[in-house]
């Protein structure tokens, strides 16, 4: 609700304003999304591997997107360093103020996500997690895959209309 929040005040205040100029955009985004979107593909293939009940490569795969994820987030410290230095801050105009609180809106979820990786990470680790017990794993799964086409969405919108 809170994106869908946003996004409605990010459209009003659009169309509403003069004084809109595009933020140029960070080139690392893109290579952001394609971790991002990785660390999903990766957390899949751990899923699959819990299935088959192999659970070495549960593991790796799951620790893989974990470090994924947390590149992802070192990425977003990145692009927000880039706009800093081009002088781009979060009151130089409204276009990067929705930029800036979309973005880290988006960072604290995954700060979550995150977060829920590294804990089913070592609770599978000290075999505490495994086969028969997988409704922490599936439930960091999904919102993993939500907080992905999340970001997918607001780069769509950013760059779109932003």
């Amino acid at each position: 609700m809170v994106f869908a929040a946003f996004t409605s005040a990010f459209v009003v205040r659009r169309g509403l304003s003069d004084d809109w100029v595009s933020t140029p955009k960070p080139p690392i985004l893109f290579f952001n999304t394609a971790v991002l979107l990785a660390s999903s593909v990766v957390l899949d293939l751990s899923r699959r591997a819990l299935k088959a009940r192999d659970r070495s490569k549960f593991n790796l795969y799951w620790t893989i997107a974990t470090a994924l994820g947390i590149l992802f987030l070192l990425g977003q410290a990145w692009a927000w360093r880039e706009l800093k230095a081009a002088g781009v801050y979060i009151a130089s105009n409204p276009s990067s103020a929705f930029f800036y609180v979309l973005t880290a809106t988006h960072a604290f979820h995954l700060l979550g996500g995150v977060a829920a990786l590294v804990y089913v990470d070592v609770k599978a680790l000290q075999l505490e997690l495994g086969p028969a017990k997988r409704t922490a794993i599936d439930i960091t799964a999904i919102f993993w895959h939500f907080l992905d086409g999340l970001w997918v969405y607001l780069m769509i919108l950013l760059y779109v209309w932003g």
